[in-house]
């Protein structure tokens, strides 16, 4: 972590507010449709077990697929608002609010740990997407647990990406809870209606392939995905909703257990395979 931008009082505020901790944890989720935010299935019970298998988090720092952006940055509101991002959804998802508080030193954390990225401070124009807060309300339904978005640069390549999020690997031993949020098989143009609980033969290949290179930890393969079996290119058309996942990987820390929930494909295009990197309670 690099502390020569702040004074004195600003390094006591978040030494207070976020003090040394044993290594959180690192969740990938599988985020998929915006109507798993109000629905119970399969998925979201998955989400409400992780509320009592997560350490409880001091904060939350979310990688979403749905905040993209030229340059980076990260929320830094005390109140964030929830974004409805979406149309064409029944009026009760319309009427959702998630009011976790933000942390505007949660912002300052991420701003002064990074070299790599000239993070820039977002106090009023975004809050928290459905990325965010679809799955977070499922396991934080009380909402008392301060969240901070991090947006993707569209202008940066992989590569970048994985390295930039090597640096905010210190947030793990302050109590913070990464999470990336997007699906390694996403291809709305494919999406069929007719499977609901099912995926085309190229989206389980794809999601195979991805998930032994995520076994294995093969950070140069997921990187150059676009190397990969044709499968893979149907399955990542833009990489908006794969990089949140190379965000988690990158903070793997050496042999850390990988652990995978809700390994299933949707709608024949959409993977809600998700992952827990290190251990649970």
């Amino acid at each position: 972590m690099y502390l020569c931008n702040m004074n004195f009082q600003e390094f006591k505020n978040i030494s207070d507010s976020f003090p040394h901790t044993v290594q959180m944890p690192v969740l990938f989720v599988g985020h998929g449709s915006p109507m798993n935010a109000i629905e119970e299935n399969s998925f979201t019970k998955e989400w409400v077990k992780l509320r009592y298998a997560l350490p409880k988090p001091n904060a939350i720092l979310c990688i979403s697929a749905h905040w993209l952006s030229r340059g980076t940055f990260v929320t830094a509101m005390d109140k964030p608002k929830t974004i409805h991002d979406f149309y064409g959804f029944p009026k009760a998802l319309e009427m959702v609010q998630y009011n976790a508080p933000g942390s505007p030193a949660l912002a300052d954390l991420v701003v002064d740990s990074s070299k790599e990225a000239n993070v820039g401070k977002d106090e009023s124009e975004w809050g928290l997407d459905h990325g965010s807060w679809s799955v977070l309300k499922h396991i934080y339904p009380d909402a008392d647990v301060p969240v901070v978005e991090l947006s993707i640069d569209y202008t940066k390549d992989l590569q970048w990406h994985y390295d930039f999020a090597k640096e905010l690997s210190a947030l793990r031993r302050r109590g913070i809870l990464i999470v990336g949020s997007g699906n390694i098989v996403h291809n709305l143009r494919m999406i069929s209606w007719s499977m609901p609980n099912g995926g085309f033969d190229w989206a389980l290949g794809a999601n195979t392939i991805l998930t032994d290179l995520i076994k294995k930890d093969d950070a140069k393969s997921l990187i150059n995905y676009q190397k990969l079996d044709s499968a893979v290119q149907y399955a990542v058309p833009t990489p908006d909703h794969y990089i949140p996942m190379l965000y988690a990987m990158a903070l793997r820390d050496g042999n850390e257990p990988v652990s995978f929930f809700n390994e299933q494909t949707v709608m024949g295009s959409i993977s809600m395979t998700s992952f827990l990197l290190g251990g649970a309670q």
